[in-house]
């Protein structure tokens, strides 16, 4: 093991003047040589961002554009703006692909007007199907769906994924008007997402949760950034399951996106405790045990969640996929291998490729091969 800098100057096109101001951090790895390195299987990140610019949203109306909300970002690499130079930095990484998501886009799941969040996402779902244009095999792009009308948001989905867009993101914390129990409002954009074969997919810090007015300081915000944000996961996952979703469309698969899973085996081990204790106390609308369920439709993933990959073992072979995080403060770029390498040690090989790259090749169905993994 191995404390690892991040060096701001292995970023592609960085300037010598932006890399001195880049945000310092250290990461937790393992020690490998050059050679090493070059000899490891490329992997697939199934948790990566883009940085959208000013200029995209400047093409809404006034009206709309007057109620975006004022999110402060820290200063990101070249990689997160152009394409050309995000795939550079993926091969400098070690990655053959990067599952994409927003930066920007993520807050405007907590707006509180509807057509600004709907005409929104139609502005960020073409830039960035666009934005993958150079390599779409290995630039995914997830279109954002809103999902405050049915019909709009089927409408949506079938738009981007006719794109060749993958997956469906929705909010992780619902509007306290729409929850994940009204299963009616939900079902008719849960069965289009089911029967495209593409996953709905949840991130962390999307929708009308903790950060929707703004980021506490302090032991609050500490408290934030753990305690409620793994709360908003663990119900959202809940909900899912115990709603019956996966019931009523058995072909469904969710991803909770960068929620880490350490928290995951045991809360399955409760809700499977309380379901075989109360189910024939009063009406429960799934016939399975929760854990099952979850075996069979739900994707997760991990960054550096060293207590949850102690668990790999035994539990999740199919459902966890290693992420990276790039450009986020938390990434492990450059040193995404060595970091995989610590968590997955003592792993068979097979095992290291099912959650680096089987995994989300079977989720998202990706257009890559041996060849590309290997190269």
């Amino acid at each position: 093991m191995s404390v690892l800098p991040v060096d701001a100057s292995k970023f592609a096109g960085m300037s010598a003047e932006q890399a001195a101001t880049f945000p310092r951090r250290t990461i937790v790895g393992e020690n490998l040589s050059e050679s090493q390195l070059a000899n490891m299987p490329r992997m697939i990140s199934t948790d990566s961002h883009v940085m959208e610019p000013d200029e995209l949203w400047q093409q809404l109306p006034k009206r709309l554009s007057d109620d975006l909300p004022n999110v402060p970002f820290r200063n990101s690499p070249p990689g997160a703006l152009k394409a050309d130079l995000r795939l550079q930095d993926q091969i400098n990484d070690g990655l053959a692909a990067e599952i994409l998501f927003p930066n920007y886009g993520m807050a405007l799941y907590a707006v509180d007007n509807h057509e600004l969040q709907v005409e929104s996402f139609k502005l960020y779902n073409d830039w960035l199907h666009d934005w993958c244009k150079p390599d779409p095999r290995r630039l995914v792009g997830v279109p954002l769906i809103s999902v405050y009308d049915q019909k709009g948001a089927v409408k949506e989905f079938h738009r981007s994924i006719d794109k060749g867009m993958r997956g469906a993101l929705i909010w992780q914390v619902p509007d306290p008007a729409l929850p994940f129990s009204n299963t009616e409002h939900y079902d008719p954009i849960m069965a289009a997402i089911a029967e495209a074969d593409e996953p709905v997919i949840c991130h962390i810090l999307t929708g009308h949760g903790y950060m929707k007015n703004g980021h506490t300081r302090g032991v609050e915000g500490m408290k934030e950034s753990t305690n409620m944000k793994t709360n908003d996961s663990a119900n959202t996952l809940f909900d899912f399951i115990f709603y019956g979703y996966f019931e009523r469309f058995p072909k469904l698969k969710l991803l909770l996106a960068e929620s880490e899973v350490g928290w995951i085996p045991f809360l399955l081990q409760q809700w499977d405790y309380y379901f075989d204790r109360h189910r024939n106390s009063y009406p429960v609308p799934i016939t399975r045990k929760p854990s099952e369920i979850f075996a069979e439709h739900v994707y997760c993933t991990f960054l550096e969640d060293y207590v949850g990959t102690r668990f790999l073992p035994w539990w999740g072979k199919k459902n966890c996929m290693w992420s990276n995080d790039y450009p986020h403060f938390n990434m492990t770029f450059p040193h995404s291998r060595q970091v995989m390498s610590y968590h997955l040690k003592g792993l068979s090989d097979d095992d290291v490729r099912r959650y680096t790259w089987d995994n989300a090749m079977d989720l998202f169905k990706l257009d890559l091969t041996d060849a590309d993994r290997m190269n």
